[in-house]
């Protein structure tokens, strides 16, 4: 390159003097900077785009949901405890028999006069018969004294029975109690929880789906929550209503007798789309 162009020449063109340009380096060098620049605004510009579009789509969410859910309880029946009736008295006992007649002969006096003024039923019996029958005031027909013994004679006492014994399984798993349970802190918490934690899913509101999920899960001794599953309502909000109850944390236990149980439960969840 001559002097004097070398004061006004470009780097590239000084280290490329002499040298194939043609080749393929001397573009790509020369191009370099302006690649950059074009590629660094490319992905600025494309990164804000997006920024932009993620917040205009969770604002009309937002919205949206604010619009669509409309949170509604519904209370099941509460389990009344039934009240034990008292089991009737036990009825008298039967009459005992009377007792059988022993044959008896009547004891006459030993009196000493002739035989011609002896009535007949004045004589005593032969000593046989005495042997198989008791001595009593007045002659009697009946059985032969064998021995046998009168039956007790009930003295209207009544019959004591013993305490019965509770052989309640509290381990199994309850399907009807005395005490149901229940969320923590009641109707009111519940109604809370749903409006934080339920969302409307996008699905059913687009073909305007709406309507009650029953949801059924046990609930153990400790409030633990476990087997959830929805057993009726619209198939597209089941899985919501299921999330929303294995997020709910720890439930106050069922009662039975007194203790805390392993028992079934059923909460309702309704989705109800709001209409303007």
């Amino acid at each position: 390159m001559e002097a004097n162009k070398i004061l006004n020449a470009d780097l590239l063109d000084i280290i490329f003097d002499g040298r194939n340009k043609e080749y393929g380096a001397y573009e790509l060098r020369k191009g370099y900077r302006k690649r950059l620049i074009i590629s660094m605004v490319s992905m600025v510009g494309l990164f804000l785009l997006l920024l932009i579009g993620y917040l205009l789509a969770s604002n009309f969410s937002s919205d949206d949901n604010k619009n669509a859910i409309v949170v509604q309880e519904v209370q099941l029946e509460e389990v009344r405890q039934q009240e034990r009736e008292e089991p009737p008295p036990p009825p008298p006992p039967p009459k005992p028999p009377d007792p059988p007649k022993i044959e008896m002969a009547k004891f006459t006096p030993p009196k000493i006069v002739k035989d011609e003024e002896v009535k007949e039923d004045e004589k005593p019996p032969e000593v046989e018969k005495l042997e198989e029958v008791k001595i009593g005031l007045t002659n009697q027909e009946g059985l032969k004294d064998e021995g046998i013994v009168a039956p007790p004679v009930d003295e209207g006492k009544g019959i004591v029975e013993a305490p019965k014994r509770d052989e309640t399984d509290y381990d199994q798993t309850f399907t009807k109690v005395e005490i149901e349970s229940s969320y923590p802190g009641g109707a009111a918490a519940w109604q809370r929880y749903l409006i934080k934690t339920l969302r409307y899913p996008q699905e059913a509101q687009d073909n305007e789906i709406q309507g009650a999920v029953v949801v059924q899960f046990i609930v153990d001794k400790t409030g633990t929550v476990s087997d959830v599953e929805a057993v009726s309502g619209p198939q597209e909000l089941r899985d919501e209503a299921v999330r929303v109850i294995k997020r709910s944390g720890k439930w106050t236990p069922a009662v039975q007798n007194g203790r805390q149980v392993k028992s079934y439960k059923k909460q309702p969840i309704v989705f109800r789309l709001e209409t303007n």
